[in-house]
This record gives structure tokens, sequence and C-alpha cells, in this order.
């Protein structure tokens, strides 16, 4: 069964959970974290986007971000990629630093933005690693608290809900969080409450769904997709359904597999018919590329590229 395709929509707020491959450790050193600070303040540049909250635990992050016309799957894609470069090459190694595809939850902001913000600062205390938010030095709670200095991050949006006036607004938005103390897990900020991606009432969820409609374009059929790729390099579809696993064709079939498998529109079966291969031979080739971009800044670049002209989110 295809995936559903990201919602996406200029201003969605969404909750990000990205783990590390197999649960292993993200960060390293201090230096580990100090870098990702700096890829999410690029990331804010870049994509026009804004970061309200986040969390950077041994294995996994939270992010809570907002997005503007810059898809969340382009922005996670650039950050997640220039991440692993710089792990791979500081610690001499090859390989994927996180896991498959994250966890997005798109948030309804005005029913739920205060109190995920909270849940995610005290994301170390449930974990048991410190016992105040205060001793646990890589959340955005400092910031909010006024005492780390992180343009990128957004707070004076939620600190104004607070009060007017900043040493105000931080008091009372310290308290509120220092009220969540013995708060437990809570489910819907990992799986939402409509689709496994939603996290609003029915009324939030049916305009979201509808602005996102709105936002798509009509899908791609298999053969413009196909088409696309064979374009950028130079090929015919001919020549890539021919017999043979001659190493240009074969990365280029690994392309159209991997833009085929994250397309909510298509499947596999049909790439294969069209070009005579059998579907386990296309996975394994999407496979391959898909390890070659987590180490290859310009070819992730071209693939996103592409992504993008083919509204493949």
């Amino acid at each position: 069964m295809p995936r559903k395709p990201r919602i996406h929509f200029p201003s969605a707020v969404y909750h990000v959970i990205i783990r590390g491959n197999a649960g292993q450790p993200v960060f390293f050193d201090d230096a580990d974290h100090c870098r990702y600070y700096l890829l999410m303040q690029e990331v804010t540049v870049k994509f026009g986007c804004r970061i309200h909250a986040f969390c950077c635990m041994t294995n996994h992050v939270h992010i809570v971000i907002q997005v503007g016309t810059i898809p969340l799957s382009r922005i996670m894609q650039n950050l997640s990629l220039r991440y692993t470069t710089w792990i791979n090459k500081k610690y001499r190694r090859a390989g994927h630093v996180f896991q498959g595809r994250f966890k997005a939850i798109l948030i309804d902001a005005d029913g739920y933005l205060l109190e995920l913000i909270r849940y995610i600062h005290l994301n170390p205390v449930r974990a048991g690693i410190v016992s105040q938010p205060t001793d646990y030095p890589w959340i955005g709670h400092h910031a909010y608290l006024g005492k780390e200095e992180l343009p990128w991050l957004t707070s004076d949006w939620v600190l104004s809900q607070f009060a007017n006036e900043n040493s105000r607004s931080r008091k009372s938005y310290d308290e509120f969080v220092l009220s969540g103390m013995n708060e437990c897990r809570r489910t819907e900020f990992h799986s939402g409450l409509r689709e496994g991606r939603i996290l609003g009432d029915d009324c939030f969820a049916d305009e979201v769904l509808q602005k996102a409609e709105q936002q798509r374009h009509h899908p791609k059929s298999l053969e413009e997709i196909v088409d696309a790729v064979c374009e950028q390099f130079s090929i015919t579809i001919a020549e890539l359904a021919a017999v043979g696993k001659t190493r240009p064709c074969s990365e280029v079939r690994g392309l159209a597999a991997l833009l085929i498998r994250e397309s909510a529109d298509h499947r596999l079966t049909e790439l294969g018919v069209m070009l005579n291969r059998d579907v386990a031979s296309l996975s394994q080739a999407a496979r391959r590329l898909a390890e070659k971009i987590h180490l290859n800044p310009d070819l992730a670049r071209s693939v996103s590229e592409l992504k993008a002209q083919l509204h493949i989110v």
C-alpha cells in the first residue's frame, strides 16, 4: 500500500521525531550538538521555516517546526543529510545516522502548541535523565527563560500567550512548564488523533486536508516521472528498459525506483512492467541509491530538486 503523502501547506506546524538508526546514538559529544544547532539555524534561513521548540536526546530528536512554502520533507532531508555528512567525516565512518522516514504529526497550534512545547522540554525529565528541565542543556527551554541566546529559535509567539512583558511572560511560562512535571507519555503527541498524522479535532483535520489538497498539483503520471529521470541523465526509456546491468542505466533505474517508491500515486510493480524488471531488483537499486544519497551531498541535491520538480513530497 503506498504511503500517504505528507500534508503540506504554508504555515503548517509539525511535531517531528527523528531517531538514530537501529536506536543508536546520534550525538557523541558537545561539538555534535553544537553542529546540529548550527544546521537548524541554517535551515530556518534557507527554507524560511520557524523552529518553536526542540529537544536533542542521545538517540533521537524532537522538533516543533512551522514551514513556509518549502515542504517539510525537503527541510528534514537537508538537515539530516548535512548532519550525517558531518558525523561520518568526523568519526571516519559510513552509513546512516538516522533511521528511515522521520515521524511528523501535523498539529493544531491554537489547541496544542503550548502543551506540546511543555511536553518536549520536559522529555529529559520523563526519561529520568534529570530532575529539572533546566538541568538538561540541549533543549529550547533555556532560551525561553532568557538564559541562552538562540536567535533561530522562535519563542516570542508562545511567550506572548502568557504576558506582554518579557520577564512576566517568562515567569508564567516557567510555571506552566513546571506544572507538567508529573505528566506521563502522551500518545497523541506521537501518533496524532486522526490518520496517525494529525493532532486536532475533526474540523481542524478536515480543514488541513482540504488545504493540502488545494496545494497539491495534479499527480504526475508514471511516464512523466520516468521521462524526467531519463531527461536528467540524457538516456531514453528504451535504453533504460534494455536487457543488461550497465552501471549508468542501473543507477538511473534506481533513481526512478526511489522516486516511485516515495510517490503516493504509483507502485514499483507498475515501473517493473514498464522497464521489464522485477520488483525486488528495483527495490534493491532504490536502496543502493538511497545509501549513496546520504554520502553524496551533490547527488542528494539533484534528487531533491527532481522531487520538487515532480511534486513528490
